[in-house]
């Protein structure tokens, strides 16, 4: 009986800690003024006790209640650039505390990799999740996806695709080990990887924010075909997208859903003025802990 009572106290004090002052912050404060005031992790871990996993949860809630607040349901854009640094910081805070946090490990690989360009550090907060969530496939197959598409280190990302076939049982994860040993087919890979992100996520910001990269992707991949029949016939490359469009082999014209206009980069591949992005990403680093770099 004691114990209960004293596990409801601390509960208390967690709560009064981390989401009454962060409600207060929010009716007071924009958001771009960053994500508010929390402690260090050590001072929560000491705070919490045996109630970490709650804090934790308390950590990345905040995160997610301020992402989405600030995604304009309308025009699918984001209002303000996103304190990306302090979010990383957030969750990577949580999974110290809780490294089965699995919504932690989801969220940071949907901003770390796409949005803030920081591909090494999403793939470390994997492999530190993977030790822990030793049954949890989709952790190496998102550290597969980076691997390949954006590191283009294809013998690791053969590596992660096979644990993650073996963890799932599923025919596709264990033939893309083998596939994406190579150079190729890297569009189809975002789409496979973005159906699946898409499909399994939950929170309704990120679930939007994935589907229209899905959607740019497709795109993507209706100019590519087209392009490439182009070459079949003429026997030389499209020299813009609008010439595919003039002849009958691409229709309907394609439409980057983050208002970008689709091009042709020198070497060919399909680009978009939009970056595939959904607001400005401030040219910051971060350092491996997810905190920002100072030296600048």
């Amino acid at each position: 009986m004691i114990r209960t009572i004293s596990t409801g106290i601390v509960c208390l004090l967690l709560y009064g800690i981390l989401i009454i002052p962060f409600t207060e912050y929010l009716k007071k404060k924009p958001f771009v003024e960053k994500l508010g005031y929390v402690p260090s992790v050590t001072a929560l871990k000491s705070i919490a006790a045996d109630q970490k996993e709650l804090v934790a949860a308390s950590l990345v809630l905040k995160v997610l209640m301020y992402f989405g607040g600030l995604f304009d349901k309308t025009d699918n854009q984001l209002t303000i650039p996103p304190d990306y640094m302090s979010m990383s910081r957030l969750l990577h805070g949580a999974v110290k505390l809780d490294p089965y946090n699995m919504d932690a490990y989801y969220f940071a690989q949907g901003f770390l990799s796409w949005d803030v360009k920081q591909f090494k550090l999403a793939n470390d907060l994997l492999d530190y999740g993977m030790k822990y969530r030793t049954w949890d496939w989709y952790l190496p197959f998102f550290a597969g996806f980076n691997s390949a598409y954006f590191l283009h280190d294809y013998k690791k990302a053969a590596d992660y695709y096979k644990l993650a076939g073996d963890l799932s049982g599923y025919d596709l994860h264990k033939s893309l080990a083998s596939r994406y040993l190579q150079e190729s087919g890297q569009t189809d890979l975002a789409i496979v990887y973005l159906s699946t992100m898409a499909k399994g996520e939950r929170n309704p910001a990120m679930k939007k924010a994935y589907q229209l990269r899905l959607n740019a992707f497709k795109e993507v991949r209706r100019i590519e075909l087209a392009r490439d029949r182009f070459k079949e016939l003429r026997g030389t490359a499209p020299k813009s997208v609008e010439q595919l469009l003039i002849t009958g082999l691409l229709v309907p014209p394609p439409r980057d859903p983050y208002g970008g206009q689709f091009y042709f980069s020198p070497d060919g591949r399909v680009a978009t003025t939009s970056k595939f992005a959904l607001g400005g990403v401030r040219n910051t680093t971060m350092k491996k802990s997810g905190e920002p770099d100072e030296r600048h």
